[in-house]
């Protein structure tokens, strides 16, 4: 009976991890429809596959995208989806802590060690919306749409005293993703676009920039240099 009950759950592991293999396997095929295993971090591909998950047609959504801004300045945003209301932009963050800050704030405040441990880091919400004005003006006379923008974070944090937040922003946890997503959807007309195919173009090309490593680098010091 000890040997049958040992047999049985070594079976059980195997078939479970057989399983494991084979859902992993799966979320990687249907990740690669929009972006590559290695784009962005893991949260943001997490968020993406969330999206598919619920969904969202594969050519609607984009991940890791360069916008440029000038000659020689890129926004890097995480992700976007297309929708029949307008143009959803995405800022994930990953935070551990107690996250504290206001719509109107230039910095918010990670909280670590129960209140020894504090820093500041850039308010997602006007990160965001330089995003998406980049994103606008790059599509200006194609979509003149509404944009909706969303702040996902990952992590173990909790957000508090989180307020003044602008109409048409949204700010949550990974969970909240697809009831955001339904609410944004359910409460707004349908918008007017021009150019469908225009859009899809230049978003596509914005996220083929983030496969170009001379942009990326280029990217990367820019946001070095203006830290310091």
């Amino acid at each position: 009976m000890t040997v049958m009950f040992g047999f049985i759950s070594v079976l059980a592991l195997i078939i479970a991890i057989f399983f494991a293999i084979y859902k992993w396997r799966k979320s990687m095929a249907l990740l690669r429809t929009v972006t590559e295993t290695h784009r962005g971090t893991w949260s943001e591909r997490k968020l993406v596959l969330k999206l598919l998950k619920h969904d969202i047609p594969a050519i609607t959504v984009y991940h890791d995208l360069y916008v440029e801004r000038h000659r020689g300045q890129y926004s890097q945003i995480d992700a976007v989806v297309v929708t029949k209301v307008g143009i959803i932009v995405f800022e994930v963050k990953d935070y551990s802590g107690w996250i504290f800050g206001k719509g109107y704030q230039n910095y918010w405040t990670q909280v670590l060690a129960y209140g020894k441990e504090k820093h500041r880091f850039y308010n997602p919400i006007l990160q965001n919306k330089g995003h998406i004005e980049a994103l606008k003006k790059k599509l200006e006379g194609i979509a003149e749409v509404p944009f909706y923008s969303v702040v996902i974070f990952y992590g173990r944090c909790t957000l508090r005293n989180i307020s003044d937040i602008p109409y048409g922003t949204y700010v949550g946890y990974a969970g909240s993703v697809t009831s955001i997503i339904d609410e944004i959807m359910e409460n707004n007309p349908p918008a007017n676009y021009k150019d469908k195919w225009g859009v899809i173009n230049t978003l596509r090309e914005a996220a083929s920039n983030g496969e170009n490593w001379e942009i990326v680098n280029r990217h990367i010091q820019n946001v070095r240099n203006y830290f310091r």
